[in-house]
């Protein structure tokens, strides 16, 4: 049966499709606590000190702070929709309800570049640790893109393995993380001469040999352009409703997953900042374009000989975030191939471990064969270009996210809400104005534009390839359901 509105057409699937696509519920709270802080995790290990470059010291902290309130804003936001709309189609669903069919398409694609590019930066973050030990252990750097795809073949593997196992892993490796955090916390605080090292960054871009610089060393433009890269100490934390139809309890527990994760990445962030560039022999300026900061770190409290160990440590938080982002992107390619937009053969689960994993492989080569490029045309860029990618795509997600929150509220207000947002259409129209700062210094920006013009691309792309075929395709799924009935039918997962 066929059924068209708004310029779209669907199709009514029988069980046996639902059944080919079915997931498996596992995760409580803490499951998902970890998921969120997991998946953000690496960003306080590599690529947010590129701010230093941007911003010196003062400069990061302050953007830091900025983009903190950001996603206050937007975490309480989907707070709010996740338990309201619990479907695995998280951002794309939200706007599906709020925004019509294309809104939710175009929603769903922003957030999808997002989704594939982090797993990029963060394995990029990973080659680069892993030859800084080999380096170190005397075997010699290995080429890259090597690394690159060993590392996507192994966390597939125990993606696809099944949601049991994801969890698991995603919750010992998170916990470990934030534990190599605090061990780094406490070793660098008897190390810390702030003035000589974490200010030690000229007006011109140039290193103080003797620091006691300025906090702000480019001034309050400064601080703007940081914006980009301080994204990174929080971006992905937004992923947790992806997990809603694998979640116990999704509308008691998601919003106290994602608060309670917000929470401990933002004490998490400020020490990272705080104390990283403040270690003697460390500093800001050469920071500002290190790979491996957190390692720089350790090297300087505990010397060269212990670099292998503590190279071997610091990867930690490099794999929970790379793990807990590919089962991200599965979900997130799996609800957008179920409701039809993208081809419907993505959305297909193992019949035994009920994972996603047609949309995982098919999403993780993309990944690799972008990256891949960007390597060969840009490859002294490569770290920026690809985080610049990703936080590009983020932030047009973040926009649309809000603005769906803010429609929800006006167009479905019957709808049952477990859990409401204090900060309210505040809080939204205040993550809109952030959002929309941290584009403009990126668009204007010619180091950052490499990035952007790849992921516009990507856009026009999907846009018309939705307007072709896609929107003929879709499909009766429980996100479109929801959206159809304006918020009156059951939720179900079929």
């Amino acid at each position: 049966m066929e059924t068209s509105t708004a310029g779209v057409s669907y199709a009514k699937a029988d069980e046996s499709y639902f059944k080919e696509r079915g997931l498996q519920r596992y995760a409580g709270i803490w499951s998902l606590w970890a998921l969120g802080v997991g998946a953000v995790i690496s960003g306080h290990f590599s690529g947010w000190n590129f701010g230093f470059g941007t911003g010196g010291w003062g400069g990061m902290l302050v953007a830091g702070g900025i983009i903190a309130i950001m996603y206050l804003g937007l975490v309480l936001s989907i707070a709010e929709m996740s338990p309201a709309l619990p479907h695995t189609g998280a951002a794309y669903s939200f706007a599906r309800s709020s925004m019509g069919p294309w809104g939710g398409f175009i929603t769903g694609l922003c957030e999808n570049v997002e989704y594939i590019m982090t797993p990029t930066v963060v394995c990029f973050f990973i080659g680069s640790y892993l030859n800084g030990i080999f380096d170190a252990a005397g075997v010699g750097q290995v080429y890259e893109p090597i690394l690159w795809v060993a590392t996507f073949i192994v966390f597939l593997f125990l993606n696809i393995k099944g949601v049991e196992l994801s969890f698991r892993v995603t919750l010992i490796v998170t916990l470990l993380s934030l534990l190599i955090l605090v061990v780094f916390w406490v070793s660098a605080i008897p190390h810390m001469d702030f003035g000589r090292w974490a200010l030690n960054i000229a007006p011109d871009g140039t290193e103080l040999p003797d620091g006691n610089g300025s906090w702000f060393p480019f001034g309050w433009e400064g601080v703007l352009k940081t914006l980009p890269f301080a994204v990174w100490l929080f971006l992905a934390i937004e992923q947790l409703p992806l997990a809603s139809e694998e979640s116990v309890d999704p509308k008691k527990d998601m919003p106290r997953g994602i608060i309670l994760g917000m929470l401990t990445l933002i004490l998490s962030a400020f020490m990272i900042v705080l104390l990283n560039p403040a270690v003697v022999g460390v500093g800001s300026f050469k920071l500002s374009t290190s790979g491996e900061p957190l390692l720089d770190g350790f090297r300087a409290i505990y010397g060269s000989g212990a670099v292998v160990l503590l190279g071997i440590v610091a990867l930690t938080g490099l794999i929970a975030s790379f793990h807990t982002i590919l089962y991200a992107m599965g979900r997130q390619v799996y609800s957008l191939s179920r409701a039809g937009y993208f081809p419907t053969a993505l959305s297909v689960t193992g019949k035994k471990a009920k994972t996603p994993y047609v949309a995982m492989i098919t999403g993780s080569v993309i990944g690799l064969v972008i990256m891949t490029v960007v390597y060969f045309v840009a490859k002294d860029q490569i770290g920026t270009t690809l985080l610049n990618m990703a936080v590009f795509g983020a932030m047009c997600s973040y926009i649309l996210q809000a603005v769906s929150f803010i429609l929800l509220r006006v167009k479905l207000p019957h709808i049952a809400r477990p859990y409401k947002s204090p900060f309210g259409i505040f809080g939204a129209v205040l993550t809109i104005l952030i959002a929309l700062v941290t584009l403009f210094y990126q668009l204007g920006d010619a180091s950052y534009q490499k990035g952007i013009y790849g992921v516009i691309a990507w856009f026009a792309a999907g846009i018309i390839y939705f307007a072709l075929v896609g929107r003929h395709k879709l499909i009766l799924s429980p996100e479109e359901e929801f959206a159809m009935s304006k918020g009156q039918a059951e939720y179900k997962t079929h």
